[in-house]
């Protein structure tokens, strides 16, 4: 009976400390964010009210929170709302030499997504070599997709990181920069490859198919490919075949994709290219409408510019580009090659995407070189460095191919400001910069990049929200959170919820504004106050403080 007696004793006490306990440990949270108008992500009305953190969740959130917190944050007059994600980040190797993220923490970005077409795994021999060889002051310590997040989470991070799996870099992997169909051995190695990726916590398959080797890939082994991703729960996601003259054509693959190997499919940054193809955005709005209403999960993303950009290689035939970039060069070299190439460059392609002739020479213009001898030539368009040069366009092209060593940094106009907002409305559609998070400063300062790395989700809710009213607010925040994290299966972020990760931005919806142009790049955007990430303060009053909380985000295929 005493024994009966102690143990309930002794279970009372256990009650009655834990209880204590929880009184005390919520005396205060952690950080108590006040009076903010409150856009939970879910894209309702916003309302006035508080947020509360403890460690790396939210914990309450309420209309008025009575319980202090170690940190309070006046939010008056300003939205408070999930991180954002921007679902086509190149900012793989930028963290790398700069983890602030400085340009999309200043626009409230909390998560960075990888992997259009080319990730930084897996890596074979060959790959790793040429990669290192082209590495800036850092040693590539990893070989797998997996591997890469860890080493970038070690290294430190501002923002957190994921990444779709390359079809590309599988290519690469197996059959090199040849332009031929896989064995059978070396798909199933592709196959093995995938499954390896996605348990290591890929969101799914990344394919760039408008550049060499992606070009040479065929509809039937980007199926076999997706149809591995899709057993885990992974996404299809494509820079299509053709973003301008077989436009139609290309989002038919993609949703023969999505259809035969049952697996959501997304459009990279969806564009009508060429102004002769600018009305087939309608056309294309139809046809995602059509395979919608039979149940297919196809989605898009986009960049907030009527310009595009990437290397004077979407200026060139993929043939001439086979076997990687020495064999490019030494083809260009040959004089009769070269003719062939400059008549092809001069011409509207129907079997490539001659991205430089829809723009014209007029609409090319320099952005990057790796030879400091040329880049006196950034910010001048391909047309004004020929008659400077007093050299034909297309031969200024392929020297500067020949002379850079890389395929050369350029910006194509190519789009539409109509599109551009008829695409911000799709209910479907989210955002990517496509380009890195950089900062003003060191290194950075040796290229113009396109304005978007500085810009793109500022511009969003500046220029056509706030002052064009394209979208409501709530609905351009949850398009950049909550509809990001459900296509990507990310699990507790993208809402103001409790129990979520307190991914957390503020920022004055009056005055949030881009500033970067294409003549002066280098400007960061303004009016993001505040900036969380995993419950740690990252922007403090519009200034970066040094935090680097940023994790790798799995996909729902992980395995421990």
């Amino acid at each position: 009976m005493m024994g009966r007696m102690k143990e309930k004793i002794n279970k009372k006490s256990i009650v009655f400390i834990l209880f204590i306990y929880l009184i005390v440990g919520c005396e205060t949270y952690d950080v108590v964010i006040r009076d903010g108008m409150i856009y939970d992500g879910y894209g309702f009305k916003p309302y006035v009210g508080d947020v509360a953190i403890q460690g790396d969740k939210i914990v309450l959130i309420g209309e008025k929170i009575s319980t202090k917190g170690k940190t309070e944050i006046d939010a008056t007059g300003l939205a408070v709302s999930p991180g954002f994600i921007n679902m086509l980040s190149w900012a793989t190797t930028s963290l790398i030499q700069d983890g602030r993220s400085l340009s999309d923490i200043k626009q409230g970005v909390t998560l960075e997504v990888y992997g259009e077409g080319g990730s930084m795994g897996p890596l074979n021999d060959s790959m790793k070599k040429a990669n290192q060889e082209n590495a800036k002051g850092y040693t590539i310590d990893w070989t797998t997709l997996g591997e890469y997040l860890e080493s970038l989470e070690r290294r430190g991070v501002s923002t957190n990181i994921a990444s779709f799996l390359g079809a590309t870099t599988l290519r690469i992997h197996e059959i090199g920069f040849e332009d031929r169909a896989p064995t059978e051995n070396e798909l199933n190695n592709m196959r093995s490859l995938v499954r390896q990726a996605m348990e290591e916590g890929a969101l799914g398959i990344g394919s760039s198919l408008i550049y060499a080797p992606a070009f040479y890939s065929t509809t039937e082994e980007l199926i076999e490919l997706c149809k591995v991703a899709s057993e885990y729960g992974g996404m299809y996601i494509s820079h299509m075949r053709s973003e301008s003259n077989q436009l139609l054509e290309a989002l038919d693959e993609l949703i023969t994709i999505a259809e035969k190997a049952n697996i959501p499919a997304e459009i990279y940054h969806l564009k009508a290219g060429g102004v002769k193809n600018h009305y087939k955005m309608d056309l294309v709005i139809e046809k995602i409408a059509a395979a919608r209403e039979r149940g297919l999960d196809i989605t898009a993303d986009m960049y907030t510019y009527i310009a595009g950009a990437t290397g004077l290689n979407a200026h060139m035939p993929p043939w001439v580009q086979e076997g990687g970039y020495d064999n490019w060069v030494e083809r260009l070299k040959d004089p009769k090659i070269r003719a062939k190439v400059k008549k092809e460059m001069t011409s509207d392609a129907a079997d490539w995407e001659n991205l430089g002739f829809l723009a014209g020479p007029d609409g090319v213009l320099f952005a990057g070189f790796r030879n400091p001898d040329l880049r006196k030539y950034i910010g001048m368009t391909l047309e004004e460095v020929a008659a400077k040069t007093g050299k034909h366009y297309a031969d200024v092209a392929i020297d500067f191919v020949i002379q850079d060593g890389s395929r050369v940094d350029v910006v194509y106009f190519l789009m539409s400001e109509e599109n551009v907002k008829k695409q911000i409305k799709l209910p479907y559609m989210s955002f990517g910069s496509d380009a890195g998070s950089i900062a003003p400063e060191g290194d950075f300062l040796k290229y113009n990049p396109h304005p978007r790395a500085y810009g793109n989700f500022s511009r969003l809710l500046g220029k056509y929200v706030r002052e064009e009213k394209v979208i409501s607010l709530e609905e351009a925040i949850y398009k950049l959170t909550s509809l990001s994290a459900k296509k990507l299966k990310i699990k507790n972020r993208g809402l103001l919820k409790e129990g979520y990760y307190a991914d957390i931005v503020m920022f004055d919806p009056n005055t949030i504004s881009d500033h970067a142009t294409f003549d002066n790049p280098h400007q960061l955007a303004t009016g993001m106050h505040h900036v969380f990430v995993n419950g740690i303060q990252v922007l403090k009053n519009g200034e970066h403080t040094g935090a680097m909380p940023g994790r790798v985000v799995r996909g729902p295929g992980y395995k421990n």
